[in-house]
């Protein structure tokens, strides 16, 4: 049975999900979501509003030419109601309900408010949407989201475009313990592949990558890496990691002796 990617009751093959934003040129991008292969692409409305009608179409037909699913979000959306006129029109400009939630809280470190995240997520689930929303470590926050129909989470590895890695790992495993049922997917902070391979390990069903990617002196390679990365660490997750020991245990069995113990003494027999 193929080990697939499960949010809202669709079913992706992939468990990369990339984001379009910063790329040096069209081409570029195109590139690098076929080397990644990722099951949806990320698309910020507007971003591509402020680019104007025009290079908003331009941009949109280039993502329908990759024939990815689409995940608008809200970004840079400081307010409920911002958010929700955001994912209002994005539902009506890209056809689906799915929609990845952001309400920013604080505009220095890009962090998520985390009352008016509950208070959109709660009114969009009214509404319909099928809600990824982006949101910090805080279990209960996570909670109180989950309470609002949210079937997914996207919980931050550090701010965004930091490239850090993730700052509290004991608190994102906790979380993955704490709710083993629930589709987590890494979003924002991830620098390296084996960032990506790192959260895989622990048990979260995906990540979303960007700047990491985009940034990078050759973004389809990157691209590539990340595909590798967290294909790896899903296969180590499933294969079940040997526990953590704090002494030494030997890889050699202890019972008889080693064989060329015996060797050795047939060999002093022989020249005795």
């Amino acid at each position: 049975m193929q080990d697939t990617l499960t949010l809202y009751g669709r079913s992706f093959t992939s468990r990369i999900l990339l984001g379009t934003a910063r790329y040096e040129s069209p081409a570029l991008l195109v590139d690098a979501i076929k080397a990644a292969n990722p099951a949806m692409v990320t698309v910020a409305l507007r971003k591509q509003i402020e680019g104007g009608a025009k290079a908003g179409e331009s941009f949109w037909q280039i993502l329908r030419t990759t024939n990815r699913e689409l995940l608008p979000n809200t970004a840079g959306c400081n307010t409920v109601k911002e958010a929700l006129n955001t994912a209002l029109m994005a539902r009506e400009l890209f056809e689906t309900d799915f929609i990845k939630l952001e309400v920013i809280g604080d505009e220095e470190n890009l962090q998520p408010d985390p009352f008016g995240l509950v208070e959109a997520a709660t009114e969009l689930v009214k509404q319909g949407f099928r809600v990824l929303p982006y949101c910090t470590d805080d279990l209960v926050v996570c909670r109180r989201l989950l309470d609002a129909g949210c079937e997914v989470l996207m919980p931050w590895a550090a701010p965004i475009g930091t490239g850090q890695g993730p700052r509290n790992p004991r608190a994102l495993r906790e979380l993955r313990q704490r709710l083993p049922d629930v589709p987590l997917i890494e979003d924002a902070g991830l620098g390296l592949p084996s960032h990506a391979c790192q959260v895989m390990e622990w048990g979260f069903d995906g990540v979303l990558i960007n700047t990491a990617v985009s940034r990078a002196i050759d973004p389809v390679r990157m691209a590539r890496a990340f595909a590798d990365a967290v294909e790896a660490g899903r296969s180590a997750y499933l294969a079940g990691p040997m526990p953590v020991q704090e002494l030494a245990v030997p890889s050699t069995p202890e019972i008889g002796k080693p064989f060329w113990d015996e060797a050795a003494r047939f060999a002093v027999q022989e020249t005795t």
